[in-house]
């Protein structure tokens, strides 16, 4: 896999160190605990709905101001980049706070090509493949040249729904039973994946 020309990554827990206590964002705002944020927020009714999105673009502004990088994942993305793989970013946060993050945790001269990071307002959020593949088509790659990254199961689900092959980075323990399908590999460190 590591021989892939193309790498998609999640941002926040994959690239960056997990800043974002959802646990306590949903309680703060009344939300069900056993629902995605997102998914939680977009169900609810206006006006609250608008208000809580909004709550969470500020949330996110406010932590993207000071990421960090991942020790491991700035070793696999240097190698990537040396091996001339172009690299990506699809997350759920903003398109705006995903360039704000990258250049908060040092990591923009890895993703300098602007078209190639996609927030949850340019395609349907993961675990739809329409950010995969939207990024697979401005990139000119297929499924099969394609790898998502991701540290948890809604980013394997979109790079499965997309065909890529998929890598799951356990940053939180191991990882439900129900996620192992989805992963074509499974590592607890990024550097793992440059080990023959």
């Amino acid at each position: 896999m590591i021989d892939r020309p193309f790498w998609v990554f999640d941002m926040d827990g994959t690239l960056t160190v997990p800043a974002h206590d959802f646990a306590a964002f949903k309680r703060e705002h009344q939300l069900p605990e056993d629902q995605d944020l997102l998914g939680a927020a977009l169900a609810l009714g206006e006006p609250r709905r608008s208000a809580v999105l909004q709550a969470i673009r500020d949330w996110e502004d406010h932590l993207a101001m000071t990421a960090q990088a991942q020790a491991d994942a700035l070793t696999l993305l240097r190698e990537l980049r040396a091996r001339g793989g172009r690299l990506a970013v699809l997350t759920r946060n903003s398109r705006k706070g995903a360039f704000v993050t990258l250049n908060a945790a040092g990591l923009r001269e890895f993703f300098s090509d602007d078209d190639l990071v996609l927030g949850r307002d340019c395609a349907p959020a993961k675990p739809a493949p329409d950010g995969i593949e939207l990024l697979m088509d401005r990139a000119g790659y297929t499924p099969a040249q394609t790898v998502m990254v991701g540290d948890w199961v809604f980013d394997i689900q979109a790079g499965r729904n997309a065909g890529t092959g998929t890598v799951l980075v356990e940053r939180h323990g191991p990882s439900p039973a129900d996620w192992a399908p989805w992963a074509d590999v499974t590592v607890t460190d990024l550097r793992d994946l440059l080990t023959p």
